[in-house]
C-alpha cells in the first residue's frame, strides 16, 4: 500500500440523494469511473481504489498534471483516492476491512479476474450479507465470451453500432465518442440506485450484472428493433425490417443557411405546412407526406430534402428566430469547444483553475455537486485506512 502523497483534501459535508452511501470503487478507464462520478455527484462517499500507478483515464490525453489528464479531473471528482496492491496480503486485508465498511462495491475486471483476486460477489456478501455489489464486464457471466477483453470499440461493433453506420453512411464506421462506455456507465449508476433502493425497503442487498452487449442491445433495439420485432417480420417498403428509417436517413443532418448552419426538426404535419408556407413553397398545405403523424414519418427521408433546399433562404438567426415563434424545434449547430467555453471555472488545489463538466440530473432539495476536486493517487490512502479502523472498532463495541 501506499502511503499519501501529501495531506489530503478533505471533502465538505455531501449534500445529494445518496449522501451516507459509501461506494468502493474498483472499475477502471471511464466506464465504471463515469458510473461512480455520477454517484458522488449525488452525494455518495466513493473511495478509489488505485494501484500504485494510478488508473488509465489519469492519463488519457493531455492534463495540467501528469496525475490528472483534462478527463480525470472531472471524472475523478468527489472521490478519494487509495493507492494499494490487491495481490499482496497486507492489500488484499485491507480491501477487505474496506468492503466491511461499504455499502456498494463496483468493478469492472473480467470474472477471471474478479475470483482470482477474491473479489467476487459470493466472496464479498460473506463479508458483508447485505453489499449492493456491480459487475460490469463485455458479456453475460457464464457465456463462452465472458472474460473476453471488451472495449468500447468492440461492444459497438458488437451490438449494430457500426451496421448502423455503414447503412447511414456508406462505410461500416464507429460513432466518434465512447459512446458504449457512457451508455453503460449510466446504466449501472441506475441499476445501483435501485438495488439501494430494494436495500432501504427490505435490508437485502444483491448482485447486478452488467453485461454491456446486453445493455448496448437493449439501448439500440429500442427504436432499430423497428419492423424486425414483430413476427413474423413487419418491413418498411423496400427497406430492411431492423432499422428504423427516419433515424438512419442520410438526409438526417443540419442544414447550411445564409451563414452558417442551423438544426431545423419539423416533427408534426403542422410544422411541415408552416414551414414550407414561410419560404414560399406551392401547395404547402395539400402536400400529403404530411397529412398525418404517419405520413410524415414515412417520407420523413423526401421531408429532409426539402428542408435543407430551403435553408440558404435565411440566415441562421432568423430562422431561429422565425422557429421559435412558430413552435418548430430548431438550434444554432454547438461546437465542442463552444461547450467547453460556457463551463463554469472552479479551482483545483493542485492544478490551478479548470472548467467543471455538469452533473447529469439536478435535485431541488439535494442538489449535490463538485465538494471535492480530483484526487492525486492514494492521495486519501492513511486517512481511509483511519477511518475504516474506527469504524471497525465501533462495531466490535
Amino acid at each position: 500500500m501506499s502511503e499519501d502523497a501529501h495531506s489530503p483534501r478533505s471533502s465538505a459535508t455531501p449534500n445529494g440523494p445518496l449522501s451516507g452511501i459509501r461506494v468502493l470503487d474498483l472499475t477502471r478507464v471511464v466506464m465504471g469511473p463515469l458510473c461512480t462520478q455520477i454517484l458522488a455527484d449525488q452525494g455518495a462517499d466513493v473511495v478509489v481504489v488505485e494501484a500504485a500507478g494510478g488508473d488509465t483515464n489519469r492519463v488519457m490525453g493531455p492534463g495540467p498534471h501528469d496525475e490528472l489528464s483534462g478527463i480525470a479531473l472531472n471524472l475523478l471528482r468527489n472521490k478519494r483516492s487509495v493507492a494499494m496492491d490487491l495481490k499482496t496480503p497486507e492489500g488484499s486485508a485491507a480491501l477487505r476491512e474496506l468492503v466491511r465498511n461499504a455499502d456498494v462495491v463496483v468493478t469492472t475486471m473480467r470474472p477471471k479476474a474478479v475470483a482470482k483476486l477474491g473479489l467476487d460477489y459470493d466472496t464479498l456478501a460473506a463479508i458483508k450479507p447485505d453489499l449492493v455489489y456491480c459487475q460490469a464486464q463485455g458479456y453475460p457471466l457464464g457465456s463462452e465470451l465472458a472474460n473476453e477483453p471488451a472495449y468500447d470499440d468492440i461492444i459497438q461493433a458488437a451490438t449494430g453500432v457500426s451496421d448502423i453506420m455503414e447503412r447511414v453512411f456508406g462505410m461500416a464506421a464507429l460513432i466518434p465518442t465512447i459512446f458504449a462506455d457512457k451508455v453503460c456507465g449510466i446504466v449501472m449508476a441506475q441499476a445501483i440506485t435501485a438495488a439501494l433502493l430494494h436495500h432501504a425497503r427490505t435490508g437485502e442487498g444483491q448482485h447486478i450484472e452488467v453485461p454491456m452487449t446486453q445493455a448496448m442491445t437493449a439501448f439500440m433495439l429500442a427504436e432499430h428493433g423497428s419492423g424486425a420485432i414483430a413476427e413474423p417480420p413487419t418491413p418498411a417498403a423496400d427497406a430492411p425490417a431492423a432499422g428504423y428509417p427516419r433515424i438512419i436517413s442520410p438526409e438526417r443532418r443540419p442544414h447550411r443557411t445564409q451563414d452558417g448552419l442551423v438544426h431545423l426538426f419539423p416533427y408534426l404535419p403542422k410544422h411541415y405546412t408552416d414551414l414550407f408556407a414561410e419560404a414560399g413553397m406551392p401547395d404547402a398545405d395539400v402536400d400529403p407526406r404530411y397529412a398525418d403523424q404517419r405520413a410524415t414519418l414515412q417520407n420523413s427521408e423526401s421531408l429532409y430534402r426539402d428542408v435543407r433546399k430551403i435553408g440558404p433562404t435565411k440566415t441562421t438567426a432568423e430562422w431561429l428566430a422565425y422557429c421559435r415563434a412558430a413552435g418548430i424545434p430548431a438550434t444554432r449547430v454547438t461546437s465542442i469547444q463552444d461547450l467547453v467555453d460556457e463551463l463554469p471555472l472552479a479551482q483545483h488545489p493542485v492544478v490551478g483553475s479548470y472548467r467543471v463538466i455538469p452533473q447529469m440530473s439536478n435535485f431541488s432539495r439535494t442538489p449535490g455537486g463538485v465538494r471535492l476536486p480530483a484526487p492525486l493517487i492514494g492521495e486519501h490512502t492513511r486517512e481511509v485506512l483511519e477511518q475504516m479502523s474506527v469504524e471497525g472498532e465501533n462495531r466490535a463495541n
